[in-house]
């Protein structure tokens, strides 16, 4: 519910206990309800008259029976055939984010969008959600929206990615002498660091400007997750071949090769092992970008970079196919961009040493028998 324009929740949980006294609140102008993640059914009151809200749990046999409701202060009828009337609204059915609007508009229902569960990134979910229904209703496929809207936040974002992929291509051009000296002074690990950081500055490179995006990813991720998890319009959306509901999970699995063997696999195996194409793309795209950036110095924390394409594979197979696909495209997009600016800097790009596949394509060659006058 909302109380003088504030979220007041309640979980079940919050009456776990038995005795629980009810949470209670005032306001003039708001509503309450119960609500899952899709659906909801509300009560509204006058909105310029003061209420008294609460949730309780009561005993109901062998569980609970659970409410939210309001009540107004007491009307008097004048004797005689004096009448009061008090007009009061009910909302049951989906929160489809177009319809909450439009009560709150028409209605004067003080924040019903906020039936919604946003999550605490709602200054950049709701844009991120107005944004994506917009290029659904231009395009008319909401996977389509998402490689739109990807482009987008790219294009907003573009200024700090752009300075974060030049110093990365700094750094990779400054690599191999940084090497030499870690070479050097292997021996004095102070003076190793004096000379890097000499090596830095001479190169006017800055690490930390290369973390800096990564700041910004954190709540894009969680908002996008937000709105592919929570709001109804992206339950059962299609995309093109296999995807048929972008809040849901891939539902190819590596297990039956995609498809290929005639089966399902068995309920009992969990959803992060059945590996989808998506999150195998995802993990792909992310493993060459890693490979386009400066290795780290710390031998320990190269191999963790290394494994984090693999261990995001297997976290986003359970994620909505629509943020999966949000990232395989943005991967994408970020891989033709530092590529682009790496060759600006004069850094020399070659993808299939960059990735070690040099040393597989040269077994290849080593082991082909050259043909009679080669």
């Amino acid at each position: 519910g909302v109380a003088d324009g504030t979220l007041k929740d309640a979980s079940y949980d919050d009456f776990k206990d038995e005795g629980t006294p009810p949470k209670t609140f005032s306001s003039t102008g708001g509503w309450v309800g119960i609500t899952d993640k899709y659906w909801m059914a509300a009560v509204v009151p006058p909105q310029n008259t003061n209420f008294d809200g609460s949730y309780l749990a009561t005993p109901y046999g062998s569980t609970k029976a659970y409410e939210a409701n309001y009540r107004l202060g007491a009307r008097t009828a004048a004797p005689g055939g004096g009448t009061v009337q008090v007009v009061h609204h009910l909302f049951a059915g989906a929160k489809v984010v177009d319809t909450l609007r439009h009560y709150e508009r028409t209605l004067g229902i003080a924040r019903f969008d906020l039936a919604i569960d946003w999550g605490w990134f709602l200054i950049i979910t709701q844009p991120l959600f107005w944004v994506l229904d917009q290029f659904y209703k231009l395009l008319g496929n909401f996977g389509l929206a998402i490689l739109l809207l990807t482009v987008a936040v790219k294009f907003v974002t573009f200024p700090i990615a752009n300075a974060s992929a030049k110093t990365m291509a700094k750094m990779k051009k400054v690599q191999p002498e940084q090497e030499k000296i870690k070479e050097r002074f292997k021996d004095d690990p102070v003076k190793q660091q004096q000379a890097i950081m000499e090596l830095y500055k001479r190169e006017k490179v800055n690490p930390l400007t290369g973390c800096v995006p990564q700041l910004l990813v954190i709540p894009v991720f969680f908002s996008l997750y937000k709105v592919f998890f929570v709001t109804i319009e992206m339950r059962q959306a299609p995309f093109y071949g296999w995807i048929h509901d972008l809040a849901a999970p891939d539902p190819t699995s590596i297990i039956n090769l995609f498809g290929l063997l005639p089966f399902h696999p068995p309920s009992f195996i969990p959803a992060f092992l059945s590996i989808g194409i998506w999150p195998i793309l995802m993990g792909i795209t992310q493993w060459v970008q890693t490979k386009l950036n400066p290795a780290p110095a710390d031998p320990i924390q190269a191999r963790m970079f290394g494994l984090m394409p693999i261990m995001f594979t297997f976290m986003f197979a359970t994620f909505p196919a629509g943020l999966v696909i949000y990232y395989t495209w943005n991967n994408l997009l970020g891989i033709a961009q530092q590529w682009y600016i790496m060759s600006r800097q004069g850094v020399e790009v070659h993808l299939f040493k960059n990735l070690r596949l040099d040393r597989l394509i040269g077994r290849l060659k080593g082991s082909a028998k050259p043909a009679a006058g080669e």
